[in-house]
């Protein structure tokens, strides 16, 4: 290990002496709800991001430069997206690994299209957001996950199997995400023979749900669908076990996370959702998986998702030797990364090709996959 310090520094001094100057740094950015009702998600995207960033600067940087990383604020609010999008914009950004809220994504995408700046982000699965650039003509739009109508089809098929006959309701918070991913399941549970008893819709950051829950009540609901955030999901669940309804929920990817048993405690108890096969399972994540558990973080949800656009962003770089966004998206389109949550390939959208999408189930105040 000395010796490597000492030739790393020989290598700095010689550059110095012989009047080479040092390569200006790539300025990057992660953009991510850092407050608001999601800002836990913001933290996993925050740390997925500046792992990432450590590893590959360590590893020689992006075409022998290093990244300069930029982490800003939407809070998921799409205005503030819009703004945080303008300000790392201004920074001449080349690349920006985020956001998470599909109703950030979207209007902050405009912006980066404008820019020519590549967007990939690891969370947003709202199908507008890869379909509506591809409608424009834009190519700087990708993601590391994947879709809410891949999602809704493995949940609606679900309640569909397991429900048939039974009164479900489907509750959604009207958030662009919310509201995709509950209409995404409705219709695959419509198409699979069963139709759903209620439709509701709440306010992303109400904390009452007493008229939703005794509406549930009445109508003898047998399960909640529920398209939205971990907060509202919680808070449904705890309050519908405090009035007596037992009706599980089953929700979606942002119910991943140990945020929601923090809000639910024992009422959570076989709360299910669906989300990719655990990407810390992968073999690939072992040893960052190690560093980030070391450290005491767990890194779930969209930790590795946001390293692993990183790795996508370094290895499109490097394939065409270029950081132009038109470069760039040819280069992701005509390759395979290998990332650390498994080979990643995508579509002429932009959209992750063949995602996967599996149950899990909270018991015990942990989540896993059924």
């Amino acid at each position: 290990m000395q010796r490597l310090v000492l030739a790393i520094l020989a290598a700095a001094a010689s550059a110095i002496g012989s009047g080479a100057a040092p390569a200006q740094d790539i300025p990057i950015a992660v953009v991510g709800p850092v407050t608001g009702s999601n800002a836990v998600i913001g933290d996993q995207m925050r740390r997925g991001a500046e792992i990432a960033v450590a590893d590959l600067n360590a590893a020689g940087g992006v075409l022998g430069r290093k990244l300069s990383l930029t982490v800003a604020d939407d809070a998921c609010d799409p205005k503030q997206a819009v703004a945080a999008a303008n300000e790392v914009v201004g920074k001449k950004v080349v690349f920006v690994d985020g956001h998470y809220c599909s109703s950030s994504s979207i209007p902050a995408s405009a912006v980066y299209a404008d820019a020519g700046v590549l967007q990939i982000t690891p969370a947003s699965t709202n199908p507008a957001l890869t379909d509506d650039a591809a409608k424009k003509g834009w190519d700087n739009v990708f993601r590391t996950c994947g879709r809410d109508d891949a999602q809704g089809k493995v949940a609606g098929a679900y309640l569909a199997q397991h429900y048939n006959g039974q009164s479900v309701a489907i509750v959604d918070d009207k958030s662009t995400y919310g509201k995709g991913l509950a209409d995404e399941t409705r219709k695959a549970m419509n198409a699979a023979g069963l139709k759903e008893a209620m439709n509701e819709e709440i306010t992303a950051g109400d904390k009452d749900f007493s008229a939703l829950i005794s509406k549930l009540k009445q109508a003898n609901i047998a399960v909640i669908y529920f398209g939205g955030y971990q907060t509202e999901a919680g808070l449904i669940v705890r309050q519908a076990r405090d009035q007596g309804l037992k009706a599980p929920l089953i929700g979606g990817d942002a119910i991943v996370t140990e945020e929601f048993w923090k809000i639910t405690g024992p009422a959570g108890e076989g709360t299910m959702m669906t989300f990719a096969p655990d990407p810390r399972k992968v073999p690939a994540a072992k040893a960052v998986v190690d560093r980030f558990m070391a450290q005491g973080y767990n890194p779930e949800g969209y930790t590795l998702y946001t390293y692993a656009a990183m790795q996508a962003f370094a290895a499109a770089a490097a394939k065409a030797n270029s950081l132009k966004v038109d470069d760039l998206s040819k280069a992701l389109k005509a390759m395979t990364v290998d990332s650390l949550i498994g080979p990643l390939r995508w579509d002429s959208k932009g959209d992750i090709i063949d995602p996967k999408y599996v149950f899990y189930i909270w018991k015990n105040g942990q989540y896993g996959e059924m």
